[in-house]
């Protein structure tokens, strides 16, 4: 089999959020990993490894040298957002198929994003740099309230906060500056537009340069002012992919993007789509496992397919539903309870998985204090033949799950 280099993380979350990813891959091809730490779950699916680092440039280029005096690589391929940028660089060192580091930097920033997307007349929104708590008034009083305030190089909605009035500015802008100040590609904070509507992504795959929109992800969010993804949904037969596509393939031209797999988020604003950003890599929270279990299309072996110059299989397969549920305590505090019913699981055939990233004992802190990656709990995949009875399902299966915590007092804010 053809062999790809593949740059990840490490860890047990690592194993949740992205082993489905490197098990599909290396079904195809022959897989070897950098990643910061020695394999330990992924070692049934890889040939050969070596450890660095990815943001340590001189690390990540050492250790891929050495893996490609090792094996004939085809490719190279990430699927962790803060990698984007220095897998492209590595391979461009290494000759291989890639978008320029440039492009993935684009990609990465959405300021530069926001920027081309205004150039190349696709719909977005209205977006302004801050530096300091003055030039982020000056730029809401410009754009108008409500506006959203985010950081300009995170993922996952991590420090994103809708601000309605003007008294709100100093709380949300402390929120948002916080988190960007843990950015590598930039520290800055974004003032947008707040789109007014509800939210889904595209799931694209580019090959030289052409997109073919796959699915559509129905998203629900928390309770405001944040933008936390507590669920999503996808119907391989949802009517919505035909008038959304066209809009995700704008974007991704907009950035020169010609090859991989994108994530592409959008509001429909008064039933029109509007562009949040695009996430140049598989969406997270299992998102790419559930266009394969209501699609049929593999998203991870099209990301490895296009990383080696291949054009990848999109041929649908099924025509069906699945839906995730995250699971959260509903309240700040270390949790005392977390299961699921064994008999319940056992005899539940559209249950397709559940799993917990967190443990008795644990502390988990939901937001402002936190966020609500860090305090999710895990998360439950059901399908169906519909999305309406995937999700049914899903409620279902919550009424057999046990989630308590013993609270504890909330921290104050800045």
């Amino acid at each position: 089999m053809p062999t790809i280099l593949v740059t990840s993380t490490a860890g047990a979350e690592a194993e949740v959020y992205r082993g489905y990813c490197l098990e599909a891959v290396a079904a195809r091809y022959d897989v070897v990993l950098i990643s910061p730490a020695a394999p330990t779950w992924e070692r049934e699916f890889i040939t050969d490894f070596e450890i660095a680092d990815p943001d340590d440039a001189q690390a990540l280029a050492a250790a891929g040298q050495a893996l490609a005096e090792r094996h004939e690589l085809t490719g190279v391929a990430t699927w962790t957002e803060w990698y984007l940028v220095q897998t492209a660089r590595l391979a461009w060192r290494l000759g291989l198929p890639t978008n320029s580091p440039e492009v993935m930097e684009a990609a990465r920033n959405k300021a530069t994003a926001r920027t081309l997307f205004a150039r190349h007349g696709v719909p977005s929104a209205a977006s302004m740099t801050a530096r300091s708590l003055l030039e982020a008034a000056l730029a809401a009083e410009t754009i108008g309230y409500p506006v959203v305030l985010k950081p300009a190089a995170r993922a996952g909605s991590i420090g994103v906060i809708r601000v309605d009035r003007a008294e709100e500015l100093p709380h949300g802008f402390a929120f948002a500056a916080a988190r960007a100040r843990d950015g590598i590609e930039s520290t800055k904070v974004l003032v947008e537009e707040y789109l007014d509507g509800p939210e889904v992504s595209v799931e694209c795959v580019t090959h030289r340069g052409h997109t073919t929109a796959v699915a559509v992800t129905r998203k629900t969010l928390g309770a405001p002012p944040f933008f936390e993804e507590i669920a999503h949904s996808v119907d391989a037969a949802d009517p919505l992919l035909d008038q959304v596509a066209p809009v995700a393939a704008a974007a991704i031209k907009a950035l020169g993007i010609t090859d991989g797999v994108q994530h592409v988020e959008m509001r429909l604003v008064n039933g029109r789509p509007r562009l949040i950003e695009v996430n140049a890599r598989i969406g997270g929270d299992m998102i790419g496992h559930l266009v394969p279990l209501a699609t049929g299309v593999d998203l991870a072996r099209a990301a490895a397919d296009t990383a080696c110059g291949q054009p990848p299989r999109l041929t649908r397969t099924r025509r069906c539903a699945a839906a995730i549920r995250m699971l959260y305590p509903s309240a700040s505090g270390t949790l005392t309870h977390c299961h699921l019913d064994a008999d319940f699981a056992a005899r539940t055939p559209w249950l397709e998985q559940v799993a917990f990233q967190r443990t008795v004992g644990d502390t988990v802190v939901l937001p402002p204090d936190g966020d609500m990656f860090s305090a999710r709990a895990g998360f439950l995949i059901t399908t169906g033949p519909t999305v309406e009875t995937a999700q049914a399902h899903a409620e279902e299966a919550l009424g057999h799950l046990t989630l308590a915590v013993e609270p504890q007092p909330s921290a104050s804010v800045a």
